[in-house]
């Protein structure tokens, strides 16, 4: 496949608040069809009201575009960049009827996901197919970048924010140090029918591995569904407190291997609640930074995108696993899970 298959990159994300005034309407995109009290809802925008109402993976996307526009201008790769987000904006509806109006057939996607589960990849593609109904036959189709939690630019980008996250401790306590690695939890159910946990403990276990780490676990955050369902364990503050009674333990490295940028969840789940409860139970603490604009994540991306135009371009990848696939299988990440009708 050539470059001149695809006229454009598009970039799409969750999207945030970036007013107080946003927060509400924000929320009530994302949780709409889902059955959450509004009185949860009120809760969660507390998180982003401690923040006046600003999330900053808008600012960071800005960023990041900013970034691998450079990026590809720099390696000749001319396609302009899009963005568009699944709940706030600049809305996908709204970025597809700008390219169908450009004159855009095809396009790349980048997601800003490096996993594989129903809401961070299904989701987004059917998103992008909503939108694309919402545009109509002038829309651009749309192609996924594959998933990338294995990518060496992805693993070496995270490696080396970790470590300078370690390298805030004196070199006396680095032995003393755990890594908690932090992603959002998912539902058990959900879980179940995607590669989401094994895709995660492969990053890392790749990034332990690159930081020569004799000790760090995998843990979870942000858990929101109802407390009779069962979502991924163990939670870090949890883990949090079992570390505490540890002989030896001179700190604790937040890393946040599940997000791409600084969500709400990042400030507010592990800035606030979990470096609470480190300080309560008198463990120094330092979060980890996500990997953002760093050069080397973004040359992942642009060379994510050259292996879709070039099918000879090499496709790395780190760990046991290999490359994931570029076109998702029909029934990948499914949740619920759709079976097929009986009879």
């Amino acid at each position: 496949m050539s470059e001149g298959s695809y006229d454009a990159v598009l970039v799409v994300s969750f999207g945030g608040p970036e007013s107080r005034e946003d927060v509400i309407p924000f929320l009530e995109n994302v949780l709409r069809g889902k059955p959450v009290p509004r009185e949860r809802m009120l809760e969660i925008a507390k998180h982003y009201y401690h923040f006046d109402g600003v999330s900053p993976i808008n600012s960071q996307l800005r960023e990041l575009i900013a970034a691998l526009g450079g990026e590809l201008q720099f390696h000749g790769i001319g396609l302009p960049i899009y963005w568009g987000n699944r709940n706030w904006h600049p809305f996908l509806a709204d970025t597809m009827r700008q390219m169908a109006a450009d004159g855009r057939r095809r396009a790349l996607a980048h997601v800003t996901s490096a996993y594989s589960s129903y809401s961070g990849c299904r989701q987004y593609l059917e998103d992008i197919e909503a939108a694309r109904a919402e545009v109509g036959a002038a829309a651009p189709v749309v192609d996924k970048l594959r998933v990338f939690y294995n990518h060496p630019g992805f693993i070496e980008a995270t490696a080396a924010r970790v470590r300078e996250a370690i390298e805030h401790f004196p070199p006396a306590a680095h032995s003393g140090l755990r890594v908690l690695f932090t992603a959002h939890s998912i539902p058990v159910a959900m879980a179940e029918h995607c590669d989401y946990q094994q895709q995660l403990r492969e990053t890392a276990e790749l990034v332990a591995e690159q930081l020569h780490l004799a000790r760090g676990e995998l843990v979870f955050q942000s858990r929101s569904g109802p407390p009779a369902q069962p979502w991924l364990e163990p939670d870090v503050s949890a883990a949090i407190r079992r570390l505490s009674g540890q002989a030896g333990l001179s700190g604790i490295v937040l890393a946040p291997i599940g997000f791409l940028s600084d969500h709400l969840e990042v400030l507010y789940d592990l800035d606030v609640e979990a470096a609470g409860v480190c300080a309560e139970v008198g463990i120094p603490m330092v979060r980890a930074g996500t990997v953002g604009t760093h050069p080397r994540f973004v040359r992942m991306i642009r060379e994510l995108i050259e292996e879709r135009l070039d099918p000879a371009a090499p496709k790395p990848a780190m760990g046991r696993y290999g490359p994931s696939h570029d076109i998702c299988p029909s029934d990948c990440c499914r949740y619920p899970v759709r079976r097929p009708p009986s009879g």
